[in-house]
């Protein structure tokens, strides 16, 4: 029981083992049964006053006896109190029980209200709206609470009552503690002393001393978490509807296995899981047309007969018995609409979350992928394009100025390039396999520099040669150090979002990338990312197919963003000089954008470097510039030498004249 909540009564207290007045009777009632050789076994046996026998044991009995003339109470007992002082007592805690269920009753009232509130807030993206009615019943009460405050308080005139101050102290802690969320069970007000429940809704309260905040969002600190995950199985459901996953590189597998291995490697309890909403139509007509919206973003039985007869011609049977729009992009009528909407609300919400400075950085497991989904055509597995409906709420919603966007995926991304061609606040950078426009989708050479006001924010490294040899790491690096920080950093952009696609990972087959990157390089591109933009960076998956694969190449890039360290690249990637094809391709994408962007221009000797001979040249720059600077530090003159300095400088203006 708790102390305070107990009625005190006079027979109780004078019954007390920790009464000297009853521990006296006690030791008076035991020798008198020495002497007559009986114990007293009920109270008519004990003597008149002594009340119930409770039994006290020698040790008491020995150290009552010897303090029996200067023990007046015990060191833990409560002074005692006249009889008509305890019943005042008695009647002031049960007052304070009945504050105590009002207090409950009126916490609870406000939590409800709150809780509605949140509701009826969070009801635009993914929460049911609340009864307008029941929101304004809970108003009402509210109001009808805060009218009776004033007739619960208490003031306490009488000292003895001063005993019971420990109780209310208790009722302060408690209200502080539950901070709104305990509740009543039905019919317990009117019952004084009736332990608390709590409603269904509410968490278990612990009858220990410290009770646990239950509500979170009240007292845990402002963030927790600095990279964002968004994720949602929703997006699993798309599938062929032949049932056979084997015929298809992109399935559900790729994102089951990516998530699953951030779960083993507790990578996904270090991020903040966001809670994600499906794209509105309104949001995918960004980058895509009405009518396309409403074809594949909504179920085909609420299309108008008309628009299903322009539009369904553009679907076919596939060999393996379902349906898609080409061999590669199938279509599920029940599933895909809502899996590829819920992929772009993903990206949306990771985006929005860096952009507002609540998340440093993150990572978006979506699929299917979207950066070949053009305005009015999906393709390569895309149907809309997630990066660049994000980058346009960024754009709208938000009014930034400078984004940048990095697509590493081994495919070019011909929808992200054509949606942004002509708008200078967009930079897009895509490092892909081009094989002379003869490797999907055939768009991305080098000349493709932009339009307009958008002409130079297009940069394409378009790397060929047809996997003789393939690309790897070298090759990558080069890229990186050469093109693409270079131009990012003198574009310095307000955040960077990346088009993660792994399918340039060591293992795919040369139909679906053929390249070499190791998992290790992919993360540390993704450290480069991060010194730009204050390090607000967010990737969004897109391709990658062969699963270890992307999982490593995943984990890697998710341990960058969470600022762990990331293996070192192999010494033969390290000491190897990029391929021939590799500086072509650098250099004629240095030859197409060095008059937009002249800082290309020192780099261009520097293409065939391997990463140990420009990490170690850059580190000989800068120690002749330390040196430098070291020889320009003017030594402090002397008065004579100001004094013939000043002498010569007068007599050659006075020569002049």
């Amino acid at each position: 029981m708790l102390s305070g909540t107990i009625p005190m009564y006079p027979s109780l207290l004078e019954m007390s083992p920790t009464n000297p007045a009853y521990i006296d009777a006690q030791m008076k009632a035991m020798e008198l049964a020495r002497n007559t050789g009986q114990m007293p076994l009920s109270p008519t046996a004990m003597p008149p006053g002594t009340g119930f026998h409770f039994g006290i044991t020698d040790a008491q009995a020995a150290k009552a006896r010897l303090h029996r003339q200067t023990l007046n109470r015990t060191q833990s007992a409560p002074l005692p109190l006249p009889g008509h002082l305890l019943w005042n007592q008695h009647m002031m805690q049960q007052k304070q029980q009945e504050l105590l269920l009002k207090e409950t009753q009126k916490l609870h009232m406000k939590h409800r209200l709150q809780t509605a509130l949140l509701q009826k807030s969070a009801s635009k993206g993914h929460m049911e709206n609340v009864d307008e009615e029941a929101e304004a019943k809970l108003v009402q009460e509210m109001k009808a609470i805060k009218e009776k405050e004033d007739e619960d308080v208490v003031i306490v005139s009488d000292p003895a009552v001063a005993m019971s101050t420990s109780h209310e102290a208790f009722l302060r802690k408690l209200k502080q503690q539950t901070s709104g969320a305990l509740s009543i069970g039905n019919g317990s007000s009117s019952i004084p002393g009736r332990t608390l429940e709590r409603a269904m809704s509410s968490p278990l309260v612990t009858a220990g001393h410290h009770m646990p905040s239950l509500i979170p969002h009240e007292t845990s600190t402002e963030k927790t978490f600095m990279t964002g995950l968004a994720y949602d199985s929703l997006m699993l459901k798309h599938q062929c509807m032949c049932g056979n996953n084997d015929m298809h590189p992109e399935h559900p597998g790729r994102l089951q296995s990516v998530y699953a291995r951030i779960q083993e490697t507790g990578l996904a309890s270090k991020c903040e899981k966001l809670q994600c909403h499906k794209a509105s139509l309104e949001e995918l007509q960004t980058c895509h047309s009405e009518a396309y919206t409403l074809m594949y973003g909504t179920s085909p039985q609420k299309l108008s007969a008309k628009l299903f007869e322009v539009l369904q011609p553009r679907f076919r049977k596939l060999a393996c018995g379902g349906i898609g729009v080409d061999s590669d992009t199938v279509w599920n009528d029940a599933q895909t609409p809502q899996a590829t909407r819920m992929a772009v609300g993903c990206v949306i919400e990771l985006a929005t979350n860096i952009a507002t400075g609540r998340l440093q950085n993150g990572l978006a497991l979506v699929r299917p992928p979207g950066h070949h989904a053009e305005p009015t055509q999906p393709m390569g597995f895309c149907y809309f394009n997630s990066l660049a409906v994000a980058t346009k709420v960024l754009l709208d919603r938000h009014k930034m100025k400078k984004i940048l966007v990095v697509d590493w995926d081994v495919h070019h991304g011909n929808s992200t390039q054509q949606i942004f061609y002509a708008d200078p606040r967009v930079l897009y950078i895509s490092v892909h396999r081009h094989d002379n426009g003869n490797f999907f989708p055939g768009t991305g050479a080098p000349d493709e520099c932009g339009i307009d006001k958008g002409m130079g924010f297009n940069v394409n490294i378009a790397f060929s040669g047809a996997l003789n040899p393939p690309m790897g790491d070298a090759e990558y690096v080069a890229a990186f150090r050469t093109i693409v920080m270079p131009i990012a950093r003198e574009f310095d952009p307000q955040i960077v979002l990346v088009s993660a696609g792994f399918d340039a990972a060591s293992g795919h087959a040369p139909p679906l990338g053929g390249y070499q990157v190791s998992p290790a390089c992919f993360g540390h591109m993704t450290k480069q990312m991060m010194m730009l933009a204050n390090g607000k960076v967010g990737l969004a998956l897109e391709g990658g197919y062969e699963l270890q694969a992307i999982c490593d190449s995943t984990e890697m890039c998710l341990r960058a963003l969470l600022g762990e360290e990331i293996p070192l690249l192999t010494d033969e990637e390290m000491c190897r000089p990029p391929s021939r094809v590799a500086v072509e391709a650098l250099e004629q994408t240095i030859r197409h954008h060095v008059t937009y962007w002249p800082c290309l221009a020192r780099y261009r000797d520097t293409l065939g470097w391997s990463i140990v001979e420009a990490q170690q040249r850059e580190r000989e720059e800068v120690d002749t510039v330390n040196a430098f600077a070291s020889l320009s530090v003017v030594p402090e003159k002397s008065p004579e030498m100001i004094s013939q300095q000043s002498d010569y400088g007068t007599a050659e203006a006075m020569e002049e004249s």
